[in-house]
């Protein structure tokens, strides 16, 4: 059993420490009493106190108080939070699934990276908090931080979220109608299909927001300039891929007869400024070698294509399931591969020339690259480069990283359980915070 610090007073934890399952269950069947009216019932009041790993699922802790609470990575799918207090709580990695928070005070919570799928935040508080931590410390003030997190068809109809952090969420299908997110940031959220009507998002940063399926005069009821924030939406960005001079299917034959035959005949394929997802899906498509600079694949179907030997740079790649691609010897510097599934891609080198004198050596370059929240799970990236990428929550467990280079990379959360490491070079640039698992921790440099 856990040891803990401080015995239960009035059904309150002081302690940082970690309480048991069992003791959990002992208070939420007394909370559940309260709820009930029921003789001998006390209503939950936990403070500072670390429940990581537990489960609440299904529960009805409706009215219950958590304060400054550590819940990272527990499950509470179907949990009954209404009207509960969750202040300066941390529930980061933890499964919300269909989770209810109707009216519920969440103020300067963290729920980075969260699965909130179907989760009710309707009338939630989600506004700045602070709180006084277990040393007497002031903390705060802190925005209630949803980074990276899953809120898929989530209602936060009606709730006070100004200066909330959604940056890189999921927002798709979300009701947000009259909701208050002035001065939100929400950069990179993907909000396709979300119902914002009514709501006010004067000040908040849209910069690369997803926004398809939102009616343009909605968004301009909502004061959202698509053109200055980048946001995407259904209206094309730069050129279609429909709109080529020369038919896409025409392009690529002659492209592939370019490659085969050296550069002699054919025609390299140029799809820079290129909007692709007009066709959706580009699955276990022949295209090495082709030149994409600054296109537009997000979203699209991409699995087991084929794109070695590519100048792929700034182009963007978020969530495109990218499962067993080819990229072998690819540049692909400054793209954006945020929530993309790219699991057992190939990124190895390609090693050009016969002789000597002119064998060239060519890694895969992920310089400056943006893979937040990305799958990579076994994926063969032997002497990639990731200098100054941003890989923060991404999941490379099992992956073959051996000699890569994340010299000034971010890796905060990032999964590397189980990785083959042999050679690489990691530094603690920026603050670095990772799940290392096997990996042993580096020296600090």
């Amino acid at each position: 059993m856990p040891k803990t610090a401080s015995a239960e007073v009035n059904g309150t934890w002081e302690t940082l420490e970690h309480i048991s399952q069992d003791q959990l269950d002992a208070l939420v069947n007394l909370h559940v009493r309260y709820i009930e009216g029921r003789l001998g019932g006390r209503r939950i009041f936990l403070r500072n106190t670390n429940l990581s790993g537990l489960s609440l699922a299904g529960q009805n802790l409706r009215q219950a108080q958590f304060m400054g609470c550590t819940m990272r990575e527990m499950n509470l799918a179907k949990a009954n939070f209404a009207e509960s207090a969750l202040y300066a709580c941390d529930l980061s990695g933890s499964n919300l699934h269909k989770a209810s928070f109707l009216r519920a005070d969440l103020r300067g919570a963290r729920i980075e990276n969260a699965n909130l799928v179907g989760a009710d935040l309707g009338h939630a508080d989600l506004r700045e908090g602070a709180l006084g931590g277990p040393d007497g410390n002031f903390i705060g003030p802190q925005v209630v931080n949803f980074q990276g997190a899953n809120l898929a068809g989530a209602r936060l109809a009606g709730s006070m979220a100004a200066r909330a952090d959604f940056s890189d969420a999921i927002l798709t299908q979300a009701n947000i109608t009259k909701a208050d997110l002035r001065g939100a940031l929400l950069s990179g959220a993907d909000l396709s299909g979300a119902d914002i009507g009514g709501a006010e998002l004067e000040g908040a940063d849209l910069k690369a927001a997803i926004m398809t399926g939102i009616d343009r005069a909605v968004l301009e009821a909502a004061h959202v300039d698509v053109e200055s924030c980048g946001a995407i939406t259904d209206e094309t960005v730069g050129l279609s891929v429909a709109d080529m001079d020369t038919p896409l299917a025409q392009a690529v034959t002659a492209h592939r007869l370019w490659v085969e035959t050296a550069g002699a005949e054919g025609r390299q394929l140029d799809l820079s400024g290129v909007d692709m997802r007009f066709l959706r899906s580009l699955d276990h498509e022949k295209m090495t070698a082709i030149r994409a600079k600054g296109t537009k694949f997000f979203g699209m179907t991409l699995t087991a294509v084929e794109m070695q030997s590519a100048v792929l740079e700034d182009s963007d790649f978020r969530n495109c399931d990218m499962s067993a691609a080819d990229l072998r010897g690819s540049s692909l510097r400054g793209c954006n591969f945020s929530h993309a599934i790219l699991r057992g891609m190939n990124g190895t080198p390609l090693l050009f020339g016969e002789g000597a004198a002119t064998r060239r050596f060519a890694p895969c370059l992920f310089d400056e690259t943006v893979l937040r929240y990305a799958n990579l799970t076994g994926a063969m990236l032997k002497n990639a480069s990731f200098r100054g990428a941003d890989l923060s929550y991404a999941d490379l467990r099992e992956a073959d990283l051996r000699a890569a280079d994340f010299t000034g990379a971010i890796l905060h959360e990032t999964l590397l359980d189980g990785a083959q490491t042999e050679g690489a070079t990691f530094d603690r640039a920026n603050g670095l915070a990772f799940r290392l698992g096997a990996l042993k921790e580096q020296e600090e440099v």
